[in-house]
């Protein structure tokens, strides 16, 4: 059971964060479309393969940063107060730019070799910047509610999940883009209303467990 559950919490929310329709589950279905599957698959393998990377940094700071209390309840609150913004931001600022999200995800998935595809997920995947500190602020909520140690085996576990999660989004564009495409608008549409829909649950959970504690 203690091998299972960083696995699955890597796995969830990485789930969870890829789910939605982005600039990486776009392109892979693009290029599953344009390409056929397996140009896609290893675009998919570069762009899983950088979260890896970006999972392993930040739960390893995540680790530095659980040993000092102080620092773990500042880390926390920074995390609420940016998890509000990105609520209000995403609910009431943010407009969803379809028109030119078309544009970017034609240029992206114009004909490349396996090995361009790989590189072109990885280079994707790398200018997430996003991936680093959510993964540190979920390290660092997880450890505090006793769900995750920060010891070799549960990180590279919980990475694993991590990176297997988003895989797994990857590979259901690929494989099941053509029968849901026609509904992909009406996410395109209200994503923002759904990303700070999540946000705003983030920052909740997480300012109830700081009052409790």
């Amino acid at each position: 059971m203690k091998l299972i559950v960083p696995v699955g919490l890597g796995f969830l929310v990485s789930f969870v964060a890829t789910l939605l329709p982005g600039l990486l589950n776009m392109t892979a279905a693009k290029i599953s479309l344009r390409e056929g599957r397996a140009n896609a698959r290893f675009f998919s393998f570069g762009a899983a393969l950088i979260l890896f990377v970006q999972a392993y940094i930040a739960v390893t700071f995540a680790k530095l940063i659980n040993r000092s209390p102080d620092i773990l309840l500042n880390i926390q609150e920074a995390g609420v107060c940016i998890f509000g913004i990105l609520t209000v931001y995403f609910l009431f600022f943010a407009k969803t730019k379809k028109k030119q999200d078309d544009d970017e995800l034609e240029r992206l998935s114009k004909r490349r070799s396996k090995t361009g595809n790989f590189f072109l997920g990885a280079l994707i995947s790398a200018l997430n910047f996003f991936a680093i500190p959510y993964y540190v602020f979920l390290g660092v909520s997880f450890s505090a509610s006793k769900t995750f140690e920060f010891t070799n085996l549960p990180i590279f576990l919980f990475v694993l999940g991590a990176s297997l999660g988003a895989y797994t989004v990857f590979y259901i564009y690929i494989a099941f883009f053509k029968r849901f495409e026609h509904k992909t608008d009406f996410l395109m549409r209200n994503v923002n209303y759904l990303i700070g829909t999540i946000t705003g649950l983030i920052a909740i959970v997480t300012l109830i467990k700081m009052f409790r504690n």
